[in-house]
Order: structure tokens, then sequence, then C-alpha cells
């Protein structure tokens, strides 16, 4: 039976100067995953249906000429010992109470840093998730927070060890997909087959992230939300020099091939992107 633990961080600075009314501390609800073994990776089947979930949506086979699921391992069981995971990405309203006691830079990018990236989105899209004095855009303070490198969610973690006494860390790539599509190798977070009232992603959302937990149709076995769709998720699993890989799709993906927990791939550390948030995990077992 799964257990949710909650962690109530102390007020070391007030949030009056953020936020006047709101309460001085700050809650953030873990999942536990037991220990033992779980599937992970993909079969043949599984990525066909991805592929043709992606064609459907798009109209053409981009993602099968790409061969973007051909580096998923194959199906196999691993064995993980019992841990537990953040409940829902980071919210820029717990990256907020960072920012302000540590005086990390904010989740900012400017036009040329972007431009470097080469990324499809143009910068005028960026606008909405950018913080403005150090403060997460208005009406956005529950949204996953974005603009975070590789580097920033590890500063976030050692805050939060540091905050709560407990080994708070990026969860590896096995962690992640454990938490996110249970023991039994299912292809989504709640079961074989593609459901888009189940996560936000561009099938049926708003092209844009949601406050966490807006769709609870979508929790993995364990209560993990949001882990399809919503956001990438940075890991502390390496793709190579200066590379990490990422989980779980975002809001601008349809298909949704690429929103499954076995679909992966690397993105450079030093990334700044709106698709990439991040979740944190912990050991339970010495």
């Amino acid at each position: 039976m799964k257990r949710r633990a909650c962690l109530l961080l102390p007020a070391l600075l007030p949030l009056a100067a953020l936020w006047p009314r709101r309460a001085t501390a700050l809650e953030l609800e873990a999942v536990e995953v037991p220990g033992g073994p779980f599937l992970y990776g993909s079969t043949r089947e599984e990525r066909e249906y991805a592929y043709r979930l992606d064609e459907q949506a798009y109209g053409h086979s981009i993602t099968r000429e790409q061969r973007w699921y051909e580096n998923e391992p194959p199906l196999a069981t691993a064995e993980l010992p019992a841990f537990a995971i953040l409940r829902d990405p980071v919210t820029n309203e717990a990256y907020a109470r960072f920012v302000r006691d540590t005086g990390h830079p904010p989740p900012r990018v400017d036009a040329a840093e972007w431009a470097a990236y080469g990324l499809i989105h143009p910068y005028e899209r960026t606008l909405r998730h950018q913080w403005l004095d150090g403060r997460p855009p208005p009406g956005r303070e529950r949204h996953p927070v974005v603009l975070v490198s590789h580097t920033d969610a590890q500063a976030f973690a050692a805050w939060l060890r540091s905050v709560t006494g407990e080994p708070w860390r990026l969860p590896s790539e096995r962690e992640w997909e454990k938490a996110a599509r249970g023991v039994a190798g299912w292809y989504f977070p709640w079961g074989f087959r593609f459901d888009p009232g189940r996560l936000n992603s561009a099938d049926g959302g708003p092209f844009d992230t949601v406050p966490v937990g807006s769709y609870p149709l979508g929790a993995s076995p364990f209560g993990m939300r949001d882990a399809a769709g919503q956001v990438f998720e940075w890991t502390a699993t390496e793709a190579g020099p200066g590379r990490y890989i990422v989980k779980g799709g975002s809001w601008d993906d349809r298909g949704c091939g690429v929103c499954r927990p076995a679909a992966r791939h690397g993105r450079p550390a030093h990334l700044k992107h709106i698709l990439i948030g991040f979740r944190l995990v912990r050991s339970l077992e010495e």
C-alpha cells in the first residue's frame, strides 16, 4: 500500500515580501515507492504503438523517421531499494522560497542565450515563464518551475537537504521510471493505452503549464502526479558528457509517444528550457 509523507518546511525567512497574507511554511508532499523489482524499458510492440500515436497526431512519421524511441532499453527487470519521491514537480512557489533563502538567481533567460540553444520555440514564448524582481509570474505560483538548468535543480536539492536534514536529490532514470509507471511495465502511468484526458499535453491541454495536480486521473500507481506531460524532468542519469536524461514529455508534445515513462532523451546540463522542470527523491533504506 502506498503511503504519503508530508514535508513541512520551517519558516527560515518570511515570505511576506513575496506574497502577503500567505503562510510562512511550505508543504511538499512525497509518495513512497517500495523496494523490489519492476519492469523498465520497452518492447517493440510498445515503441510501435508510440510511433502510431505520433503519426495519428502529426499526420506524418517524423518520430519514426528520426527513430526517436530506438534508444529505449529492451523491457527488462531491475530491482531498486525503497525511496520517496515528490508527488508533484517542484513548483514556482517552492522554488521562490529557495531563491528567497539563498539568493540563487531566479529562472530567467535573455534573448541571446535562448537563441544560442537553437530551439524551435520563439523567445516570446518564454516571457510568460520569466521571473521579474525575483518573483514568479503572477498566477503561476502552483505551476511547475521551468527555465531551470540541471545545476539549478541540484542547488535546490542541496538547499532542501540543509532545510530538512534529509538526503533529497535528483532521481536516477530508473527511480523516476518506476515511480511513474509502477512495476508491471505500463506504457503510461495509468495503463497501456493513451488517454489525452489524463495529462497536460498538446493533445488536449492549453499549450502551457498548468497548476500541478490538475490531472488526478493521470497519477501513477504510487500516486506520482504529472509524470506524463506537463514538463520534462531532469534526472541524475548522464546521457553523455555534460548531458543528462530528461523524462516525462511536456505540454507542447502531442501524440503522445514521448510522454511514456520509458521514453528518454538527453539535454545539455546548462539548458534552461520552458519545457523542463524537476522533482526530487530520497532513499528510505540505509
